[in-house]
């Protein structure tokens, strides 16, 4: 299981062909990306800057990870997200799992989104015509996690 947190770029095709290379059991793999939008809430955004603690990051990353991992049948899971300065279209996050069948990959993968959204230590800053601001945590992405504390 791997956690990177990063401000590079992340090539998609290469991180799913090294998940194909690793193992010959793999029946699935499901992937996310996240993507800046140049627009939120109305706002038009010009910019995205993403902070962390590090070390305190990858740990909280790597405990979203063993939580899935100690609920589904998964064989592998990857997450790297990337802080820094970032421009609308620029890739965010990537979460890529396997398993032997897609259910558990797919379950996980939104597991891990959902939990990303509203676990992972990073803090958000747009700028917009109207200034800079801190994005404020939206009570969806509360409720989107707590849905998963009522299944399996």
């Amino acid at each position: 299981m791997t956690v990177r947190v990063q401000t590079e770029d992340f090539d998609v095709g290469f991180e799913i062909n090294q998940f194909r290379k690793a193992r010959n059991d793999i029946g699935a793999i499901v992937s996310f990306v996240g993507l800046v939008r140049d627009l939120n809430d109305g706002d038009a955004v010009s910019q995205l800057t993403l902070e962390h603690y590090p070390g305190m990051t990858e740990k909280s990353l790597a405990a979203i990870i063993s939580q899935a991992k100690a609920r589904w049948n998964i064989i592998e899971a990857l997450i790297i997200h990337r802080v820094g300065t970032l421009q609308p279209s620029d890739q965010i996050v990537l979460v890529l799992v396997s398993s032997a069948h897609r259910g558990d990959a797919f379950a996980v993968c939104e597991f891990m989104m959902d939990y990303l959204k509203t676990e992972a230590p990073f803090w958000k800053k747009e700028a917009t015509p109207q200034g800079e601001h801190w994005v404020e945590a939206k009570s969806a992405d509360d409720v989107a996690r707590e849905r998963w504390n009522m299944k399996k």
